[in-house]
């Protein structure tokens, strides 16, 4: 039986895409901050771990708890919505800490035994305002650019030793908890000059507007990753939701 470990497993799209590996079969590893396993379908083949991935030590006591691993599922990440001249410094660090270093220190902990064994696969969610610049996402697009670039790099590092290494970049999923957290953050931790408030009161209102549209449902990022994951001739880079399908083409 084959094993993955997955960050971020609370909620949206990590929850569903554990959810989709225990239904095929696999064993998982469900990582959370808090882990409560209620949120997933009792199994003898899940574990639920605690994990902050802007913390090594928690990390390598982890991945040490779970034994050989056939795929990495980076998804962990937190966002920000805001004017980057009102971007507290503190959270340009934070979201850099968990959407890149996180992942960093995530692959640091499992390539050696992925080396070993001479397989392995690493997915990245990275995100696709990567693939079209909208305002108020500078700080956060800049954490995910950065996960983009150093996963191309990294893909041609692991293949001769026979390891995968893939990116999924979802669109626009307003209702998942990441989507409110990032708007929560915006109201709470900012010290943005009244000059913007027009442009960001229009903008937050058009993101509103679209917001029942839900062009990417977890289904579809559950779809890529699972393609990502088993599909050895899969692009890589897999679109993930309507909005993210037509930026790619």
């Amino acid at each position: 039986m084959k094993t993955v470990l997955i960050t971020g497993c609370s909620s949206g799209f990590g929850r569903e895409t554990a959810r989709h590996f225990l239904d095929q079969g696999w064993s998982v590893a469900a990582t959370m901050r808090t882990p409560d396993p209620t949120v997933l379908p009792a199994s003898d083949h899940l574990h639920v771990l605690p994990l902050d991935v802007s913390d090594p030590s928690s990390i390598t006591r982890a991945v040490g708890a779970v034994g050989p691993i056939d795929a990495l599922v980076n998804n962990a990440g937190i966002g920000w919505l805001g004017a980057f001249e009102g971007t507290p410094d503190a959270t340009v660090r934070s979201l850099f800490k968990t959407n890149v270093f996180g992942t960093f220190e995530m692959i640091r902990a499992v390539l050696p035994q992925m080396r070993a064994q001479g397989s392995g696969v690493i997915v990245n969610v990275s995100s696709s305002v990567t693939m079209k610049p909208l305002p108020l996402l500078s700080a956060y697009t800049a954490s995910k650019a950065a996960v983009n670039a150093y996963t191309e790099c990294l893909a041609l590092e692991l293949a001769p030793l026979g390891i995968r290494t893939r990116l999924v970049l979802p669109g626009q999923a307003p209702s998942t908890s990441f989507g409110s957290n990032a708007r929560a953050l915006m109201s709470e931790a900012n010290d943005t000059p009244g000059a913007y408030q027009a442009f960001i009161d229009q903008v937050m209102a058009s993101f509103m507007e679209n917001a029942s549209q839900e062009p990417t449902h977890p289904s579809d990022v559950v779809e890529a990753v699972w393609r990502a994951v088993t599909d050895e001739n899969c692009p890589f880079r897999v679109p993930a939701g309507s909005d993210a399908v037509a930026l790619a083409a």
